[in-house]
């Protein structure tokens, strides 16, 4: 398939890595999503920005609690 870097110390020879979960792609989009509505929000004079960057801060959480449970259910 091709290099995809180097390998981990339980590496199979010839094994590609997991993908990132789709769960942890969606939240890593919402968080995207909600950063650019708070920036837009504070701009216009707003102060529902800070509920977009709750949303924001929440997303990221989630976003590496999956991406975290995805690798450590690989090792094992």
């Amino acid at each position: 398939m091709g290099d995809t870097g180097r390998a981990g110390p339980h590496a199979v020879p010839g094994q590609e890595p997991t993908p990132m979960p789709r769960l942890a792609l969606y939240a890593l989009a919402v968080c995207a999503l909600a950063v650019v509505a708070a920036v837009v929000s504070f701009v216009s004079g707003s102060w529902l920005g800070v509920i977009w960057v709750l949303l924001a801060g929440l997303s990221s959480n989630m976003a590496w609690y999956y991406i975290r449970r995805a690798k450590l259910t690989a090792e094992s």
